[in-house]
């Protein structure tokens, strides 16, 4: 019996698609990705949903470098922008990637201010020393 795998002859190499869909490693490139958005469509949502809610966000072209930033993790939107991501793509904030971000950004954040404060005690110390040995 023939079928019609039988018939069609297999291509020589393996034919590349025209089109797909590509983004960043990470939870943000994914989630748009899955809905089968390109970042033009996302983009497009975006600007619908913050009309929709009454809401002013940057240009069209402006929102597509930053959707791109964004998705390669080299900045992270700022509340407004995560509230409209999450509505567009129907996720929470965790879902997006942006408490991963946020929670090592802020540990970041707290090490620095603690290191700033240590130094500064050392050098308030350090001070207190040599006002004690002047006034004796």
């Amino acid at each position: 019996m023939t079928t019609a795998l039988d018939i069609v002859p297999a291509p020589a190499a393996r034919p590349e698609q025209p089109y797909h869909l590509r983004s960043a490693n990470t939870l943000l490139g994914q989630a748009r990705v899955a809905r089968g958005w390109s970042q033009d469509k996302a983009v497009r949502a975006l600007s619908l949903l913050a009309r929709s809610w009454g809401w002013q966000i940057a240009a069209e072209s402006s929102l597509k470098v930053q959707l791109s930033r964004w998705e390669h993790g080299r900045t992270q939107p700022n509340e407004t922008y995560r509230a409209l991501l999450c509505a567009a793509y129907q996720t929470t904030p965790e879902g997006l990637g942006f408490d991963r971000a946020d929670r090592s950004a802020t540990v970041k954040s707290l090490r620095e201010r603690i290191n700033d404060l240590e130094r500064l005690v050392e050098s308030l110390a350090g001070a207190a020393g040599n006002v004690r040995e002047v006034s004796a």
